[in-house]
C-alpha cells in the first residue's frame, strides 16, 4: 500500500510535464474504454430486438396442444421486399373470444382498422402506391415495445375472417425465441471473429501503449527509487499504481463517453441499423469487464514495463545499449501464416475444404495469430531493417535514423503497430464483405413472382398480368401424381403465348406460336421425366367448380434458352403450352401464376406494390430476393463498417499518442545533436526516416499478411472468388497514405529552440 501511496505522490509531485502525459495516458485510455464499450453493446443490441420480437409471436398452444381453428382468432404473416428492406404486415381475424393483444398495443384491430410502426407512416405518406398492401383505416401506431427497432415497417391489420383463408389460430403472443432473428448465429460468429481482429485486437496493443507513456523518464526515476533501497516489487508497484489511476481515469471518462454516443448515434442511426438508446445501454457485466479490465491490463503492462528497472537500475540509471528484441514473437506468425497458406494453397490446387467445422475454428486462430505476430515480430523486422541499411547507406540522416533504430527498436513498436494493425484489419474485413456480397447478389437480369392461383378469379388473375413493370407473365402447374406411389413421374407446363415467354426468359430461342414444345437449359440438369413421347394427365377446374381431365404428351420439338437455374421462372424440361391447348375458362389444380421483371430494385419494389393492390394477402415467392437475408447482411455490412471506424480512430490514435511520447523522450538526443552542427533539414529528415522505414517494412509485412488471411478466409467461405484482385490497388493506395501521413506527422516533432537544459536535466 505505501508504495501505491508512493506513485502517486509522484504521480502529482512531479512536475507539469509528467502531469501532462498522465493527462494524456487517461485521455488515450479514454478513447479506448469507449471504443471497447462499442463492440461490447453490440450483442446486447441484437439480443433485446430479438426478445422484442420473440414477444410478439403469436402461439397456439394451450395445455401443450393447439386450439381449434374454428374458435381462435387466425394470424397471417407476411414479409415482403420493400426495396432492400423487410415490411410484415400481420392480417388478423377476430375469434369467438378476445385475447390479449402482442406488446406495443392496447387492443387488437377490428375487421379495417390498422396499427403501423411510425416509420412505416412515414413511408405511406411519401408512397400512395404502398396505401394498396395496408388496406383499412389507420387508427393507431405500435409502440416502441412491439418493434424491434425505431425504423422497422410493421402493421397489424384487421379483416373479416372469411378473407383469411390461409391464416394461424393464435391464442396469445410470446416465445421463448424467435426464428427471425436480426442477424443469424452463424452470421453472429463471423461478425464477432472480425471484429476480434479489426477492433480488440488493435486496442489491447493500443492500450499497452498508453499504459507505457513516457517509458524511458519513468524507468529512469524507478531505477533511482531502486537504487536508494526501494525493493524490486516495490518499484514495480509505484510504476503500476500510476498506470492504474490513469487506467482508472480513462475508464470512467470512456464509460461516459460511450453514454454520450449511444444516446446520439442511436437517434441518428446508421445505414440499415438502428436501435433505441435502452437497447445499448451497458449491461452490468459489461461496465465490470471495462472497471476490472482495463485496470488490470494498465497493472500488467506497469508491472512489465518496470521490470528492468527493478532487476538492473545500473543499466536503466547510464542509458545501457539494449538487448536484442527476442525472436519468440516469431513463433505466433509462423504457425498463423503456416495456416492461411495452406487454404490459399489448397483454393489453387481445386481442393476446396469442405470440413466447415474445422475451418471455423482454425480462421479465427489463425488471423488473431498472425495479428499478434505482427505485433510482436515489429521489433525484430525494424532492427534487422535498419542494421542492413545503416551498413548500405552514405547518407548522414539515414545512418543516424537507422542506428537509433537499431539500438532502439521497441520505439517502432510503440509508433508503428497502430497503422500495421490496421492496414492488415482493412484487407481482412475486405474478404468478409466480398463473402457478403456474393451472398446477397442477385445473379440474373431478371426476378420472378409466384403465387398461388387458389382463390384467385379471373378478373384478379388479368389485373396481376397487368401490373406495370411486367415484362412477362405464364401459368405454371405440375402433372397429376397417383396418391398410391411415392414417387411417381411428373412433367411441369408453362402455359403462356410466345410473347409471353420471351418476357419472361429473354434468351430463348426460336417459339412456334400456338404449338407445344419442350425448353432445354444447356447450363441445368435436364428433367429426366420428360421424355419425348410420353403422356402425363393434368386435372382441371373452372371458377364455377367444374372439373375435367386432359393429357399432354411430352413433345420432340425443343428450344434451347439460358437462364440462371434456381432464379429462372423456367426449368430444363419443363413443356411450353399455349393457352389454347387448354379448354376455355379452366386451368390445372394447384397452378400458381408466374410474373417476370427486370431485377432493378425499383422495378422489383413498384411490382410488390401492385401484387399488394389487387390482392394484398397474397403469399409471394421471389427467388433470389431474400428480404430478410438481405436486412441482415445490411446489419452486418453496417456493424463491419463501425468496426472499420473504430479500427481507424485506434489506429491513428496509437499512432499520434506513441509518435508524440517518442518526441518527447527523443528531445535530448535531438538537442545534443543539434549542438554537435546537426541542421534542422538533417534532423527533420532524421525523425521522419526513423518513422517511415520500420513502418514501410511493417505495412509490407501486413500487406502480405492481410491479403494471405483474406483469400484463405475466402477459400473457406464456400463462395466462388477466392482473389481479390480489385481490392489490391486500394489497400496499396490506403497503405501508401499511411506512410504519408506518417511521414507528415513525423515533421513537426524536431522544434527549432535548442534548449540546453533538456540535456542538463537527462
Amino acid at each position: 500500500m505505501k508504495e501505491i501511496l508512493l506513485g502517486l505522490r509522484l504521480l502529482f509531485g512531479s512536475g507539469r510535464g509528467n502531469r501532462a502525459r498522465f493527462i494524456l495516458m487517461a485521455g488515450g485510455s479514454a478513447v479506448g474504454v469507449c471504443c471497447l464499450a462499442i463492440v461490447l453493446a453490440i450483442p446486447g443490441i441484437l439480443a433485446a430486438q430479438d426478445g422484442r420480437k420473440a414477444a410478439r409471436q403469436g402461439d397456439c398452444s394451450v395445455g401443450g396442444r393447439c386450439v381449434d381453428v374454428d374458435s381462435a382468432p387466425l394470424e397471417l404473416r407476411l414479409t415482403d421486399p420493400y426495396g432492400s428492406r423487410p415490411m410484415t404486415r400481420v392480417f388478423h381475424a377476430p375469434g369467438a373470444a378476445p385475447i390479449k393483444p402482442p406488446p406495443g398495443l392496447a387492443q387488437l384491430p377490428g375487421p379495417g382498422e390498422v396499427f403501423v410502426s411510425p416509420k412505416l407512416h412515414q413511408e405511406l405518406k411519401k408512397e400512395p402506391g404502398l396505401v394498396q398492401l395496408i388496406p383499412g383505416k389507420q387508427v393507431g401506431f405500435i409502440r416502441a415495445q412491439g418493434l424491434a427497432h425505431p425504423d422497422e415497417l410493421y402493421a397489424y391489420i384487421g379483416v373479416p375472417r372469411d378473407q383469411l383463408k390461409d391464416g394461424d389460430p393464435v391464442t396469445s403472443y410470446g416465445r421463448p425465441y424467435t426464428y427471425d432473428e436480426t442477424v443469424e448465429p452463424s452470421t453472429l460468429d463471423i461478425v464477432r471473429y472480425t471484429l476480434a481482429g479489426i477492433v480488440l485486437l488493435p486496442l489491447a496493443v493500443y492500450l499497452s501503449v498508453c499504459a507505457r507513456l513516457s517509458a524511458a523518464a519513468r524507468l529512469r526515476r524507478l531505477a533511482a527509487l531502486r537504487l536508494v533501497g526501494l525493493s524490486a516489487k516495490g518499484v514495480q508497484r509505484v510504476n503500476a499504481a500510476e498506470t492504474v489511476a490513469a487506467a482508472l481515469l480513462g475508464v470512467a471518462f470512456g464509460l461516459g463517453a460511450y453514454a454520450l454516443a449511444n444516446q446520439l448515434i442511436s437517434r441518428i442511426g446508421l445505414p440499415g441499423f438502428r436501435w433505441y438508446p435502452s437497447d445499448g445501454a451497458l449491461s452490468l457485466s459489461t461496465i465490470l469487464f471495462c472497471v476490472l479490465g482495463c485496470p488490470m491490463l494498465a497493472w500488467f503492462a506497469g508491472v512489465i514495463g518496470a521490470r528492468n528497472a527493478a532487476m538492473n537500475p545500473l543499466s536503466v540509471r547510464r542509458s545501457a545499449v539494449e538487448k536484442d528484441p527476442a525472436k519468440w514473437g516469431l513463433l505466433l506468425l509462423v504457425p498463423g501464416l503456416g495456416i492461411v497458406t495452406g487454404y490459399c494453397v489448397a483454393g489453387l490446387t481445386g481442393h476446396v475444404p469442405r470440413d466447415t467445422s474445422l475451418s471455423s475454428i482454425l480462421m479465427p486462430v489463425a488471423v488473431i495469430l498472425v495479428g499478434l505476430g505482427l505485433v510482436l515480430s515489429l521489433p525484430v523486422l525494424s532492427r534487422s531493417i535498419s542494421r542492413t541499411l545503416a551498413r548500405l547507406t552514405h547518407s548522414l540522416f539515414i545512418s543516424l535514423a537507422m542506428r537509433r533504430n537499431e539500438v532502439e527498436s521497441g520505439g517502432a513498436l510503440r509508433v508503428a503497430t497502430g497503422l500495421v494493425l490496421l492496414v492488415y484489419a482493412a484487407s481482412l474485413t475486405q474478404g468478409v464483405l466480398i463473402e457478403l456480397d456474393q451472398v446477397s447478389k442477385n445473379t440474373s437480369p431478371i426476378q420472378s413472382y409466384s403465387f398461388d392461383l387458389e382463390g384467385v378469379n379471373r378478373r384478379q388473375q388479368q389485373a396481376f398480368e397487368r401490373i406495370e413493370g411486367v415484362d412477362g407473365y405464364g401459368v405454371m402447374a405440375t402433372s397429376w401424381r397417383r396418391p398410391d406411389v411415392e414417387f411417381p413421374p411428373r412433367i411441369d407446363i408453362a402455359i403462356a403465348t410466345c410473347r409471353q415467354l420471351r418476357g419472361m426468359v429473354p434468351a430463348i430461342g426460336r417459339c412456334v406460336e400456338g404449338r407445344p414444345f419442350r425448353v432445354v437449359n444447356p447450363g441445368e440438369a435436364y428433367d429426366e421425366d420428360s421424355k419425348p413421347g410420353k403422356v402425363f394427365p393434368f386435372h382441371l377446374k373452372n371458377e364455377e367448380g367444374k372439373r375435367r381431365v386432359v393429357s399432354i404428351e411430352v413433345p420432340a420439338t425443343h428450344v434451347t434458352f439460358r437462364d440462371t437455374p434456381g432464379l429462372s421462372a423456367l426449368s430444363s424440361g419443363s413443356v411450353v403450352v399455349p393457352p389454347s391447348f387448354l379448354p376455355a375458362g379452366f386451368l390445372p389444380e394447384d397452378a400458381t401464376l408466374t410474373l417476370v421483371s427486370k431485377s432493378q430494385p425499383q422495378t422489383v419494389r413498384a411490382v410488390l406494390d401492385g401484387i399488394g393492390g389487387v390482392d394484398p394477402t397474397v403469399k409471394v415467392m421471389t427467388p433470389g430476393v431474400v428480404v430478410t437475408a438481405l436486412q441482415q447482411i445490411t446489419v452486418v455490412k453496417t456493424i463491419l463498417g463501425m468496426g472499420m471506424v473504430l479500427g481507424l480512430i485506434i489506429g491513428v490514435a496509437a499512432y499520434i499518442v506513441a509518435a508524440t511520447d517518442r518526441a518527447i523522450e527523443r528531445r535530448p538526443q535531438v538537442t545534443a545533436l543539434s549542438l554537435l552542427g546537426a541542421r534542422s533539414r538533417t534532423l527533420r529528415s532524421m525523425q521522419v526516416a526513423q518513422v517511415v522505414f520500420p513502418l514501410a517494412g511493417g505495412l509490407v509485412l501486413a500487406v502480405i499478411a492481410g491479403k494471405a488471411a483474406e483469400s484463405s478466409y475466402l477459400v473457406t467461405g464456400g463462395g466462388e472468388i477466392f482473389w481479390d484482385g480489385a481490392g489490391v490497388p486500394l489497400l496499396l493506395a490506403s497503405t501508401l497514405g499511411v506512410v504519408v501521413v506518417a511521414a507528415l506527422g513525423s515533421l513537426p516533432l524536431v522544434g527549432r529552440r535548442i534548449d540546453p537544459e533538456l540535456i542538463r536535466r537527462d
